[in-house]
């Protein structure tokens, strides 16, 4: 066992006496040491309920025959985090998150690990220290919120509520009974938001169970979930099968799969490629909008449709999603999974199929042919951006239209909710990018002011930065090379014409390559004093949005 490093033979007397002080016994630690990462805290929605999972968690691993030892991670609400400061830290979180669990499970060498994520960067960073330590490993997730508003209602109603009550479609009183009711209780965010779509995504690529990414987060049937993980994860260590077992170039596929079924968020371009690539799998951009071409997009959830994850779940979840996909052959059945079976032998088990059509449509009747994402390249993105066509409105979908620029999000936010913005134009949004921003700021709030201000199916929104999984509309992002790295995007001037074209996966600037080369001789970009050591040292680190934001290779 792994953790007899800490624990076997004579010279390791003082370290027993350390693990007496926590009040095992001999027995104890003489079994597998099972490490539990628990993200619980007080100011996450997500994640205030997670001792409840983690203690379930610690009672299979405890019914298996093992010994639970819990230990923390942070995670950060991009909701409350949204439209200040404090957005610029939430991507530099994955890396922090990722880097804690190695700290955590290298200097105390557990034999196996339960991870218990939620939110945003959690989820992804507990799935990349998952396949960097490539030990006995599962993911087991707090789960979904329910819908509010008896089920009409998410955090996404809330935030184009805003721009409603500038316009004068709602009063202040009104918006006031919104805010108590839209978001219920515990769970990550109700619709298909990035928590949803990587907490389904780890179930996908079989790192998580069944079940993991749609079971309601306050029901007995999740506490059930998290137990089976617990001792799933023993036998997982009596199999010896690693995460990077399970992971490999046919889960990619597979991942990438689902995720365009699901119309997913458009953060999963930068999660996914950051995740495989700890197992030394890549994921450019280019496999994405492959797999989107031939890939039928099923579901329609908030903010794309009406329906959330507990409609997902009633109709059958994602084993129903895969079966879907099964049927058309795309997907790769033969692939591991943390049940210890294959994903093939998981769907016949499960008898998985789709309960309701309305909410998992035929791959025959998808309500497109092509997945929820798309991959835009041209002359404002060489390197490639990415917009969640599963949201667009049909009149977007090909758009000409005059640029209004903007250096920050704040500057655009003012603006949009001041009427500044008109039908036809293009909001361009810049130096928010992963080193310019520092951190690549989630643009919820001006994509919902756009939305909120009536304006949804007129106006497009192109940045460097990227959206929250909630936002809806021509919003495209990740546009790169970045401002702050020269792209383009930093030559755009408001009036210049820039065409959007989804289906043909262009997005061009219409001025000439003379006119582009004299500005860029003479292109000042804006002064950003960066007052947090982290905040710069991850500037220095990061690389391009196309690449998944991850750090540079040590040199």
């Amino acid at each position: 066992m792994r953790s007899k490093k800490m624990t076997g033979g004579l010279e390791k007397a003082p370290h027993r006496s350390l693990m007496h002080a926590l009040g095992l016994t001999r027995e104890e630690i003489s079994r597998p040491l099972v490490g539990v990462c628990n993200a619980a805290n007080e100011v996450v929605p997500g994640h205030i309920h997670l001792d409840t999972i983690a203690e379930a968690a610690k009672a299979g691993v405890r019914l298996a025959g093992g010994v639970p030892l819990e230990f923390p991670a942070i995670a950060v609400c991009d909701g409350l985090a949204m439209n200040h400061e404090g957005m610029s830290f939430s991507l530099p979180s994955r890396e922090n998150i990722a880097d804690s669990v190695e700290i955590m499970a290298s200097a105390h060498p557990f034999d196996a690990l339960v991870l218990i994520p939620n939110c945003d960067k959690c989820v992804p960073g507990m799935l990349m220290a998952m396949l960097r330590l490539n030990i006995p490993a599962i993911m087991v997730s707090g789960g979904p919120m329910f819908a509010g508003a008896s089920g009409k209602a998410d955090l996404i109603t809330v935030f184009e509520a805003v721009g409603k009550v500038r316009r004068g479609e709602m009063d202040e009183e009104e918006l006031a009974k919104l805010e108590a009711c839209a978001c219920p209780g515990c769970g990550s965010c109700a619709g298909m938001f990035t928590a949803n779509t990587m907490n389904c995504l780890a179930e996908t690529i079989g790192l998580a169970l069944p079940g993991n990414g749609t079971i309601p987060a306050p029901t007995a049937e999740r506490v059930r979930l998290a137990k089976t993980a617990g001792m799933k994860v023993m036998e997982l260590l009596a199999q010896d099968l690693k995460p990077r077992d399970i992971v490999t170039a046919k889960s990619v596929e597979n991942a990438v799969a689902v995720d365009m079924a699901l119309g997913g968020s458009t953060n999963t371009v930068l999660h996914l490629p950051a995740v495989f690539a700890e197992a030394g799998l890549p994921l450019t951009l280019s496999i994405f909008d492959q797999v989107s071409r031939r890939t039928p997009n099923l579901c329609k959830l908030s903010p794309a449709g009406a329906h959330h994850i507990e409609d997902l779940h009633r109709a059958g979840g994602i084993p129903a999603v895969m079966s879907r996909l099964a049927e058309k052959n795309l997907l790769h059945l033969d692939v591991a999974t943390a049940t210890g079976r294959t994903l093939g032998e998981n769907l016949a088990d499960l008898g998985a199929k789709v309960l309701e059509p309305e909410v998992i449509r035929p791959a025959d009747a998808p309500y497109s042919k092509e997945g929820g994402i798309a991959i835009l390249y041209g002359s404002l993105a060489p390197e490639g951006a990415v917009v969640k066509q599963a949201a667009v409105a049909p009149a977007m979908m090909q758009r000409e239209g005059v640029a209004k620029v903007f250096n920050s999000e704040e500057e655009a936010v003012t603006t949009i909710l001041n009427g500044g913005i008109a039908a036809g134009d293009v909001v361009v949004i810049r130096y928010e990018g992963p080193r310019g921003g520092p951190g690549m700021r989630e643009m919820l709030t001006p994509t919902s002011a756009i939305a909120g201000m009536g304006l949804g199916g007129e106006v497009a929104l192109i940045t460097d930065g990227r959206f929250s999984g909630g936002t809806r509309g021509a919003a495209i992002g990740h546009v790169s090379p970045e401002a702050a790295d020269g792209g383009p995007i930093a030559l755009v001037q408001t009036g210049d014409r820039i065409k959007i074209d989804i289906p043909a996966r262009t997005l061009d600037l219409l001025v000439d390559a003379p006119e582009l080369a004299r500005r860029a001789r003479n292109l000042v970009k804006p002064e950003k004093h960066i007052r947090s050591p982290l905040l710069r040292r991850y500037s220095r680190l990061v690389r391009s949005a196309a690449q998944g934001a991850v750090y540079k290779e040590e040199e």
